[in-house]
């Protein structure tokens, strides 16, 4: 589904990615691992059109979108990407049900409908009692879990997470890591991570180790799934 292609990336003298080319398959999650400074979160970054590579290319089911302008590829991530981050970066005056609806009415779907699939994925991972909690009165793991919704209510193709388990303690880090291998088991989610987490790597059907700037090993905890496009 994903082809990240002989990305290199260079910040001032600095090259932070070297030649990097990965696929990732539907329904699979693709966990990378490796020492700070490797490289990870940038090519995270590139793989979610946050960021251009200096060469390279990054295609969508055959689409490429590091040749797109600004304003397509705004609404391409929209629609087609998913984010969770290590601090769940929820807007501190909405609600859970409004945080996670925001980014349905960018893509066009009205308040109604926006806030009716925030609050079905919300039921989904059982915080339907916080439906209308800020996120100052949440805790932790209730926070990542609204991020999680916030990421899946435009159905994307990929969902992209950089350390989701980071800032967790281990009882919310072990609920995260069973909420995301339900997501791709039961609903065929695809997931691109980023972690330290060594408990969360072990869902993966593949781990990428990076080790300056570059893939170093790819491994495999589980069996892949049916369409997961081994590299």
């Amino acid at each position: 589904m994903i082809e990240i292609s002989n990305i290199y990336k260079r910040f001032g003298d600095l090259e932070v990615l070297r030649d990097v080319s990965l696929s990732v398959g539907r329904g699979e999650i693709v966990a990378i691992v490796g020492p700070s400074g490797a490289g990870k979160t940038t090519l995270l970054q590139i793989a979610g059109s946050l960021d251009t590579p200096d060469s390279g290319s990054v295609t969508y089911d055959g689409q490429d979108i590091t040749s797109m302008k600004e304003k397509a590829l705004a609404a391409f991530r929209n629609r087609n990407i998913g984010f969770i981050f290590q601090f769940h970066e929820l807007l501190p005056e909405f609600s859970a049900r409004e945080n996670v609806a925001i980014p349905a009415m960018i893509a066009g779907d009205s308040r109604k409908v926006a806030l009716r699939k925030a609050d079905e994925l919300l039921e989904m991972l059982g915080l339907t009692d916080r439906l209308h909690h800020r996120p100052a009165e949440l805790s932790g793991g209730e926070n990542q879990r609204v991020a999680i919704a916030r990421a899946l209510v435009n159905n994307p193709r990929i969902v992209l997470a950089d350390e989701p388990t980071g800032s967790l303690d281990s009882r919310n880090r072990e609920e995260i890591h069973a909420i995301i291998s339900d997501l791709c088991e039961r609903r065929g989610h695809t997931f691109l991570i980023v972690t330290h987490d060594s408990s969360l790597a072990s869902i993966a059907h593949r781990v990428v180790e990076m080790s300056d700037g570059q893939i170093v090993g790819i491994s495999s905890p589980r069996i892949s799934s049916p369409d997961a496009i081994n590299t």
